[in-house]
This record gives structure tokens, C-alpha cells and sequence, in this order.
């Protein structure tokens, strides 16, 4: 079974020399408490919890999966006590404001903890990471009084929660939502419907569980402008704050599996439950987006912790395992062969893996502090800067979701290969983290579901291309000064430089040719996405590996020499090996609709 090591020297990097959090957070109106010392106190706090605590779970939890037994779900030995733990270290409070018990502490303190609970047990961390987005939504749209109620607890980790859209028969497609809320005298509402594949949506941790759910009122217009908000708790609250008596919503039964099997994932029906409106009535969708949006940068740090878990796993083995000797000679002459790592083409998966992680890993901490800058701007009531800064997470956002998922899976599946048939053996933990990374290019929206919000809504419709414009300005700014160079940062400066007009380019051609071809979008959409981020992983990897020549060249960074080489190399090599599949999309995002949408329906098949 891989042991998870969390790679903070790799976080620090990020942190302290490429983002320079440090100053970050000392601009920030939450960030005062975020010095130096006090981040590197939760790092390492958080890694020997996890590295402690939810590593050893991980496996053990897979073999015995969630319980179901008359409504009731428990989950596996051992996930009650750490969870426990969890919310005793106060640890799902980090980044909520005091006012509600949380320690209020930027967002992205979060976001790094988050990766280290997912990289050593992604199943255990979806029961609180869920209540994230159920948090976020209440603070932004609830009001004072439902605030007051429900965010205490949740905050705490006393209570977790849920987001509730999927019904049985529509998935995506939520203007066929059929859950039903009928208004009562005292305000509330009785909401009656069945939800499924509702993540941690009953277990046996906490001991409330609120919902988020979306339902229709009486008089609702068709269509998703009809869908309303509400919050639905599992056991009604009391006046004093406290869970009391059972609502009307129960588990019909919860599902069976692929990966993640440690996460129950339930069938939820409300038969009348009583629940409140969230926001104003038909605009559920509009509130729901926060949680949607949370949830996604969430997945999006699946990839990158799932990416990590299988490197760290394949690595330690081929080092370990030996076969063969390596094509330019003996490396271990005393050994009976050589080390898997000696190897090109294991070093090609090895490779891939790490500028996967280290990559994805970027990307996503430079999101981070852009939620930092949105977060900060809504305390200080900077209603402009908070809509620049959503705009940004916007682009982001499905880049993050869609690519890093799939990067991830890709990775996970290189674990296995490096191990051979050994990672297709249970015991190893190989298979696991690949079966895991499975769901994340499906649920919070699919990949095909990620690029038409990343094309359709964000580049053409949403900002007609600018940003696109934006994000490729970053690139020639960091390009520019090295376009003379030589080796390898010049190399990598005009390939930058390059893909950023590219980018622009390929932009422009799909939206002109949209405007003809009702299709196109539909055809194109995934691959612009994977196009656009093996782009900004390309842009985060030159950022990266400038960072580390000039502590090279200065002898003043706080890692070793081979450590800043090293990430050199590996940008070498994605720039190599690994961007020029953009290449590729870019063709097949350009290829025309027609050979996709020529056959009629009944030709796929001749039975």
C-alpha cells in the first residue's frame, strides 16, 4: 500500500518563492493572523494528521465500504474517531469568519489543507468538504436569522452538508427538476421529491446533516428560471440551536460503487420535509452556483491528489523493484538487476506523473489566491474588485475541474502501469487510487459538461474572448524578457509566446465560425479545454522553473540545489514531451462538424 508523505517542500516552493504568499497575505484585510509562522504551523499540523490519521484509512476503508441497514448508513471502522479529531483540531473552520466559530483565516489556507486530506484519503474528505460550498451558499444568500441557526455548527464540524440536485431523471439537465416545494402558513415550506447521487449524504459522523436543495414552487415558470433554493436540515433545529426532531427526509438506500467506496453516496427522499428558502424565490439556480463552483475547485484538487498519491507510490517502487538491465549498460552491477527507474519509458510515466502533480498543483494555488482576492474584496465591500476577481475564478474554474481531472486520471492509471501486474492487485493500493480518480471527470459536471461552460458561456458568450486576452497577457509578460535566451528558457519563452497567439487565434476562428454552425461549440468544446490547459499548465510550469533559476543563480533560495534543478528538468520535459499534445486538440478543435454529425442515428450500429 503507498505511503502518503504530503509534499510540503513542494507546497512551501509554491507558497513562498513563486506566489509569495507571505506578502499576500499581509495585503489582505483576513490575513493579518497568516504569518509565516502561523501557515507553517498548520502545514505541518495538518500533513501529520493526515500522513497519521487518514492515510492508514484509506485502504481499509475501500475494503469495507459505507453500511446501509434499515435508512441507516455507518461508515467504515475507524472514520468516526478521525473525524472526531477532524473537527476538535478545528480544522473546518479554518478559512469561516470568527462571527460563526471560525478562526478567519483566508481561503486558501484551506485549499492547502484540503489537497493533503484528499491525497490521503479522498473518500474521508468529502464529508466535510461538502459542507464547504453548503457554507459558502449560506453565507453569501441565507439570511441573518438562517445564518444564525445554521452556521455555527457547521462551521465547527458538529454539522455537515450536502448539495441536492440530481434527481432520477435528469442529471445535468436540471430544468427537469421535479422536487416540489408547497408553502405553509408560518413561512416554511414542505418540500417533497427524491434526489440522488447525493455525496455524504447520511452517514453516521455528525449528528445533524444539512441540505441544500433545489425544488420548484407552486406557481414556477418552466425551465430553470423556475427552480428555487432551500435549506432542509436531516433533524429540525431547536431554539437553542441544537438538533431535535427527525425531519421528513430519509435514505432510500446508498450506492455501489466503483471507487470512493468509503463515501456514501445516497438516495435522499423528502416527503413533506420542512425546509426554508434560500435567496429569492426562482433564483435558485443563480445561488446554487456558489455551491456548484466550490464543489468543482474542489475536484479539481482530486486530480492533483490523486496525482500525487499514485507518483509517490510508483516512484518508491521503481526504485525498489528490479528487472532487467538498463539499455545503455549496468547501473546496479551489484544487484541481480537493474531498478525499474533506470528504465526510459518508466521514466517517461514517472515523469508525466510528477509534472502532473507539481503542474496541477500551481494552477491551482494561483487560483487560490485569486479566492483570496474575491473573499477580501467582499469584506471590504469592493463590489468592482469582487466581480473582477469572480470573473477570473470563472475562466479558471472549468480549466480546473475539466483538465486537472483528467490529467489526474491519466496519472493514476500510469501508477498502475509502472507496477505492472502488481498494480492491478488490490493489497497494492494502485488500483484503488485509479478507481478513485475515475468519478472526478463526472460528477460536479463532466468534462464535456466543464468545456461548454468553459467555451460556450465564459469565452464566447460571457466575455467574447477577453479572457482569453487576459490570461495570455500573463504569459507574455513572463515570456517576454527571455525570448532572446538561450537553452532552455528561451526555448520555452517562445513556445510560450507562441501558444499564447495560438490561443487567441484559435479563439477567434471557433467564434466566427460559431456564428454558422449551431455545433461547433458542442464539437469543439473539449478539445479547446484540454487545448487551453495544457497551455496554463505550460504558462505555471515556466513560471515555475524561472523561479527556481534565479534562486540557482542567487544561492539565496530555501531549498537545495537539486531540488530547483530538478525543477528545471521537469519543465523541460513537459515543454518536451507533454505540450505538444496541445498541438493536437488545437487540429481536432478546428476539424469540421461535419464529420461528427453526418450518420444518422440508426447507422452506429448493424446488429
Amino acid at each position: 500500500m503507498p505511503t502518503y508523505k504530503a509534499p510540503l517542500r513542494d507546497m512551501r516552493f509554491l507558497m513562498n518563492e513563486v506566489f509569495d504568499y507571505p506578502a499576500h497575505y499581509a495585503r489582505l484585510a483576513n490575513g493579518a493572523e497568516a504569518t509565516p509562522e502561523m501557515v507553517e504551523a498548520i502545514l505541518e499540523a495538518a500533513a501529520s494528521w493526515c500522513e497519521e490519521v487518514l492515510a492508514p484509512l484509506n485502504l481499509s476503508g475501500d475494503q469495507e465500504g459505507c453500511h446501509f441497514n434499515a435508512g441507516k448508513v455507518s461508515t467504515p471502522a475507524g472514520f468516526r474517531e478521525a473525524y472526531r479529531q477532524f473537527v476538535d483540531g478545528g480544522w473546518q473552520g479554518l478559512s469561516f469568519p470568527v462571527e460563526y466559530g471560525g478562526q478567519g483565516l483566508p481561503t486558501s489556507l484551506s485549499v492547502f489543507k484540503a489537497e493533503m486530506m484528499g491525497a490521503a484519503n479522498w473518500s474521508f474528505s468529502m464529508y466535510p468538504g461538502l459542507s464547504l460550498g453548503c457554507i459558502n451558499t449560506l453565507l453569501r444568500y441565507a439570511s441573518e436569522a438562517q445564518r444564525s441557526q445554521y452556521l455555527p455548527a457547521l462551521v465547527s464540524g458538529e454539522w455537515t452538508g450536502t448539495m441536492c440536485l440530481t434527481e432520477p431523471q435528469c442529471g445535468t439537465d436540471l430544468a427537469q427538476i421535479r422536487t416540489r416545494a408547497e408553502p405553509q402558513p408560518d413561512g416554511s415550506y414542505r418540500i417533497t421529491g427524491t434526489k440522488m447521487f447525493i455525496s455524504a449524504g447520511d452517514h453516521d459522523l455528525a449528528e445533524n446533516i444539512v441540505h441544500i436543495v433545489l425544488a420548484r414552487l407552486p406557481d414556477a415558470p418552466a425551465g430553470t428560471r423556475g427552480i428555487s433554493l432551500f435549506v432542509v436540515p436531516k433533524f429540525l433545529v431547536d431554539s437553542d440551536g441544537s438538533a431535535g426532531q427527525r425531519n421528513a427526509v430519509s435514505c432510500g438506500s446508498i450506492e455501489h460503487k466503483m471507487g470512493i467506496r468509503a463515501s456514501a453516496t445516497a438516495v435522499l427522499n423528502f416527503d413533506a420535509a420542512v425546509g426554508h428558502l434560500i435567496f429569492e424565490p426562482n433564483k435558485g439556480l443563480e445561488a446554487m452556483f456558489t455551491f456548484m463552483n466550490t464543489a468543482r475547485i474542489g475536484i479539481a484538487l482530486q486530480g492533483i491528489a490523486h496525482a500525487e498519491a499514485s507518483f509517490q507510490g510508483a516512484l518508491s517502487y521503481a526504485r525498489d523493484r528490479r528487472s532487467m538491465r538498463a539499455l545503455s549498460g549496468k547501473k546496479e552491477p551489484d544487484s541481480i538487476a537493474d531498478a525499474l527507474i533506470w528504465h526510459p519509458d518508466v521514466r517517461r510515466m514517472l515523469l508525466t506523473q510528477k509534472a502532473i502533480a507539481e503542474g496541477g498543483r500551481a494552477m491551482i494555488y494561483a487560483a487560490a489566491q485569486t479566492a483570496d482576492l474575491m473573499f477580501n474584496a467582499v469584506l471590504e465591500d469592493d463590489r468592482a474588485a469582487q466581480a473582477q476577481y469572480d470573473n477570473m475564478l470563472g475562466f479558471y474554474t472549468p480549466i480546473l475541474k475539466g483538465f486537472l481531472t483528467e490529467m489526474g486520471l491519466e496519472a493514476a492509471n500510469l501508477g498502475m502501469q509502472v507496477f505492472g501486474g502488481h498494480g492491478y492487485i488490490h493489497e497494492h493500493g494502485m488500483e484503488q487510487i485509479a478507481r478513485d480518480a475515475r468519478i472526478a471527470t463526472l460528477y460536479e459536471g463532466t468534462t464535456g459538461i466543464q468545456a461548454l461552460d468553459l467555451l460556450g458561456r465564459k469565452v464566447l458568450i460571457g466575455s467574447r474572448g477577453k479572457c482569453v486576452r487576459d490570461f495570455t497577457r500573463i504569459m507574455l509578460r513572463l515570456a517576454g524578457p527571455h525570448l532572446a535566451a538561450r537553452g532552455s528558457k528561451g526555448r520555452m519563452a517562445r513556445s510560450l509566446t507562441r501558444h499564447a497567439i495560438q490561443w487567441n487565434l484559435l479563439t477567434l476562428r471557433i467564434m466566427w465560425r460559431a456564428a454558422r454552425d449551431r455545433d461547433l461549440v458542442g464539437s469543439t468544446s473539449v478539445d479547446y479545454l484540454m487545448y487551453s490547459g495544457y497551455v496554463m499548465m505550460g504558462h505555471f510550469w515556466a513560471l515555475q522553473a524561472e523561479q527556481a533559476r534565479q534562486r540557482l543563480r542567487s544561492g539565496q533560495g530555501a531549498e537545495s540545489a537539486d531540488f530547483y534543478r530538478a525543477k528545471i528538468q521537469t519543465a523541460e520535459f513537459y515543454f518536451d514531451r507533454l505540450l505538444p499534445r496541445a498541438e493536437a486538440h488545437r487540429r481536432s478543435a478546428l476539424a469540421p462538424t461535419r464529420s461528427l454529425m453526418q450518420m444518422d442515428n440508426g447507422n452506429f450500429a448493424f446488429p
